[in-house]
């Protein structure tokens, strides 16, 4: 059990709803699935599999981007009152590290900044062997709901 206290808003996150956010959009089309949470960060996995691969039989690194905008915003999102407040990507870098061929990829998004206005994170995904694919940074825009 980790001793800091949690960013998240609420009583923790269901990762089961979390991952039904993604039906019927890119997150579901691409198998996007959130598997775990701590008390600053949120793990999601991705199939590497024919949506995921590029041409040449690797995983696309738009791919990886995607996991790693999806896994930032939706843990970026639950920081907030979700009732009121939600955030979207600003800007987003990635660098890739290494090839996946296969299996899953894990993304974990943990939080550098927690602002106002703004909130940035780092991205790390790893495969299945815990080798670093590809490390992203997000930083994102606190929005307000508009009623």
């Amino acid at each position: 059990m980790e001793d800091q206290p949690s960013i998240w808003h609420g009583n923790g996150l269901d990762l089961d709803a979390l991952t039904r956010l993604g039906e019927g959009n890119m997150n579901g089309f691409l198998g996007i699935q959130f598997v775990d949470f701590g008390a600053d960060w949120l793990a999601a996995t991705m199939p590497v599999d024919a949506r995921t691969l590029q041409p040449f039989g690797l995983l696309h690194g738009g791919a990886s981007v995607v996991l790693a905008e999806t896994v930032s915003s939706v843990a970026g999102t639950h920081t907030l009152d979700p009732a009121r407040r939600f955030v979207v990507g600003m800007e987003i870098n990635a660098n890739h590290v290494r090839s996946a061929r296969q299996g899953l990829v894990r993304g974990v998004a943990r939080a550098e900044a927690l602002g106002r206005s703004t909130q940035v994170w780092t991205i790390r995904i790893t495969d299945e062997e815990g080798g670093l694919v590809c490390i992203s940074r997000a930083t994102l825009a606190v929005l307000d709901r508009r009623y």
